[in-house]
């Protein structure tokens, strides 16, 4: 009877699930130190009543730049509250990925503005008047601002914005208000993209977050476990494992507990007491091919078909391959699907160099001397069957 199907799910491993899931922000941020020294550093002015610093904070996913950016925000703002000389804080937070500097200058304005008021509009409007607005919210409440700008470098136009933001108050268009901004990228080479004349604007402090490694990873994992899982329910080895295959993999923190969380479900599958080493290299096979199905439906079309043409190279044994012939693949791809493809050889070109950025595509230099000239090969750092799994799926959703 349908009423006796879950009867049987009387014992659990987990005591909070939920401490093991990508949303939660633990008390204590471990094995950061260092960066969270550098911060501190950065943003002193502010409790002096003085313009914040520009920040960028850099990372691969996964390395705790946002966690430790939230937890830094939590801290300024208490300590702000004490202080005479502080002038009232005022944090936003947008992720930019996708967005146009509009989307992104309406979406502050509105965060100003809160739920009671009137929204900015969505269209119709120039950026310039959005920017005007954004400076007349910040100017009638004064105060410091900090926008905390995640995946700054998917902005479609972050020159226009980093060269206006910073200016704001120098240009006379903020008298009350301070503006400081906070970068945050996966892209370490992001700020050798920016117009010279950003570049001298910003000045900025730059913060790296180096990927962790399997001690870092097992010290986090330990902290997380003692919290997430009744007692004894994890064997000291299955953390280990899990931190070292995290840190050979990517150097990530949400892999590690993605690791132990799925592990825990493998056990409680298996009726077993403890996650063991078994059970976190089942979780490793389900977590890498749910990471790879993730990581793909984030990307453009484009991207999506040109990885798709390489994992076809790939699975007919004709990689690694020069980008003519995955143009070639690639329109074949898109036909067969239906979609418009790119025309030209450079635009294939661009996005092979930014999945290749992104960790996708490992890309090799051949030189034939003069008969042939230096060019890049390319092949997948994914499973190729993953890939074409995956994009079936996306286009039967679709």
């Amino acid at each position: 009877m349908t009423e006796d199907l879950f009867s049987e799910m009387t014992e659990t491993l987990f005591e909070d699930k939920s401490i093991l899931s990508e949303e939660y922000r633990p008390d204590v941020i471990v094995e950061r130190d260092d960066e969270i020294d550098a911060y501190r550093t950065a943003l002193k002015d502010v409790l002096f009543g003085r313009n914040p610093s520009n920040v960028f904070i850099y990372g691969k996913t996964g390395v705790g730049k946002t966690a430790v950016t939230e937890y830094i925000m939590n801290a300024l703002q208490t300590e702000v509250s004490r202080r005479d000389a502080a002038d009232e804080l005022h944090v936003h937070f947008r992720n930019c990925n996708g967005d146009t500097v509009y989307r992104t200058v309406r979406a502050l304005v509105n965060s100003i503005r809160g739920h009671n008021r009137e929204k900015f509009p969505e269209t119709g409007l120039s950026t310039s008047h959005a920017l005007e607005t954004l400076y007349e919210e910040m100017d009638s409440l004064g105060g410091t601002f900090l926008f905390v700008l995640d995946e700054i470098d998917h902005l479609s136009d972050p020159n226009t914005l980093l060269y206006e933001l910073p200016r704001a108050r120098s240009n006379g268009h903020l008298e009350n208000a301070r503006v400081g901004v906070i970068g945050i990228s996966n892209n370490y080479t992001f700020r050798s993209s920016l117009s010279p004349k950003v570049k001298d604007t910003l000045m900025e402090k730059e913060i790296a977050f180096s990927p962790y490694d399997a001690g870092e990873l097992q010290s986090i994992l330990t902290a997380r476990a003692e919290k997430a899982l009744v007692d004894g329910a994890c064997e000291e080895s299955a953390i280990r494992l899990a931190a070292a295959k995290a840190a050979k993999d990517t150097g990530s923190a949400r892999q590690a507990i993605d690791l132990l969380r799925e592990g825990g479900d493998v056990a409680e599958e298996h009726g077993a007491e403890a996650i063991t080493d078994s059970h976190i290299e089942v979780a490793s096979e389900r977590v890498q091919r749910g990471r790879v199905q993730n990581k793909l439906r984030d990307q453009t079309m484009h991207g999506q078909l040109i990885l798709e043409a390489i994992a076809r190279l790939e699975a007919d044994g004709e990689a690694p391959v020069r980008s003519k012939e995955v143009q070639d693949s690639y329109e074949r791809v898109a036909g067969r699907w239906s979609r418009d493809p790119l025309t030209t050889l450079k635009s294939i070109q661009n996005h092979l160099a930014d999945l290749t950025m992104l960790g996708f595509l490992e890309r090799t230099e051949q030189n034939e001397g003069r008969a042939g000239g230096v060019h890049y090969q390319y092949e997948l750092t994914l499973d190729p069957e993953i890939v074409l799994e995956t994009r079936a799926s996306i286009e039967t959703d679709a």
